[in-house]
């Protein structure tokens, strides 16, 4: 059974898909060794771990192709990807949805924010109508060329229009076709529970520290009915915090001998990107067992 066939019976089964956020190879190889179900290849991350830069429409489409081919290449468990809003209009859309399925995604997320984008956490959003969207959505799923490609539709007409307003995009993206809905960056706990009982099918929760939603736990949020917990940036947001303690470490201490028993060992970091593996090979051994699907 292939990965989204797998991830349709799971959500048929009313079981939560805990996904993490991951921001490069290294990331997603670290979350997959330690069992993450899934992972979501966040496009925050991506801008700013490539660029240096917001999540403000920066990335194109195909550096963020080549960004998710080298995630999906690392692990071996499904891989959700950002896609933006699908990088322009109906040929951009159904492009991108081709090769994010040729990059070994399972399911690709599309919004209806006008491009440039910001993030979902961000003020000053701006959204194309629900008809432009409901393209969009229609675009992806008649481009796709395994049904078992999976449609996550994304909307954050909160901000913008009202909860009421975008759980009425959200029925209309489902009506043209979406596997998943994403209603982003609901305020109150209250409406985070409307949600899923409002929509015909799973839901997505999007858990960002420090973010406009309460922020909930796995348990909680499979007890409100979403069938995938989201959390898009908690690696970036530690990593980012580790290499800042480090570089501090150096400039004041002149070494990071303070942080020793927070550092990896070298030997568990060459483990981790499986050098024994591949000097095997380069001695005329047999190929890695690589973890990813290349």
């Amino acid at each position: 059974m292939n990965q989204g066939a797998a991830l349709r019976r799971l959500f048929s089964e009313k079981r939560i898909l805990p996904s993490l956020g991951v921001y490069d190879a290294l990331s997603a190889r670290i979350a997959a060794s330690l069992g993450a179900p899934s992972i979501y290849v966040t496009g925050y991350g991506a801008a700013a771990a490539r660029l240096g830069v917001p999540d403000i429409g920066l990335m194109s489409m195909s550096e963020m192709v080549e960004h998710v081919r080298c995630i999906a290449g690392a692990v071996s468990c499904p891989v959700i990807a950002d896609a933006d809003t699908g990088y322009g209009g109906p040929a951009n859309v159904r492009r991108t949805v081709r090769e994010y399925e040729a990059a070994g995604v399972d399911v690709i997320q599309l919004e209806d924010q006008e491009w440039p984008k910001r993030c979902g956490h961000m003020e000053g959003k701006r959204l194309v109508s629900q008809e432009e969207m409901v393209q969009r959505v229609r675009v992806a799923v008649d481009s796709r060329r395994s049904p078992d490609f999976l449609i996550l539709a994304r909307t954050d007409a909160i901000a913008v229009e009202g909860f009421e307003a975008a759980v009425a995009r959200a029925q209309a993206y489902q009506e043209a076709g979406a596997d998943l809905l994403f209603v982003e960056a609901p305020r109150s706990e209250a409406d985070m529970a409307r949600i899923p009982g409002r929509l015909n099918r799973p839901c997505l929760a999007n858990m960002v520290e420090g973010g406009k939603t309460p922020y909930k736990t796995v348990p909680e949020l499979e007890a409100m009915g979403y069938a995938v917990a989201l959390f898009p940036i908690s690696t970036l947001l530690a990593a980012a915090f580790a290499v800042r303690k480090s570089v501090e470490a150096i400039l004041r201490d002149g070494g990071t001998q303070a942080l020793s028993g927070e550092l990896m060992r070298f030997g568990q970091f060459n483990e981790l990107i499986g050098l024994e593996e591949y000097s095997q090979l380069m001695n005329g051994g047999r190929p890695p067992k690589e973890g990813g699907r290349r």
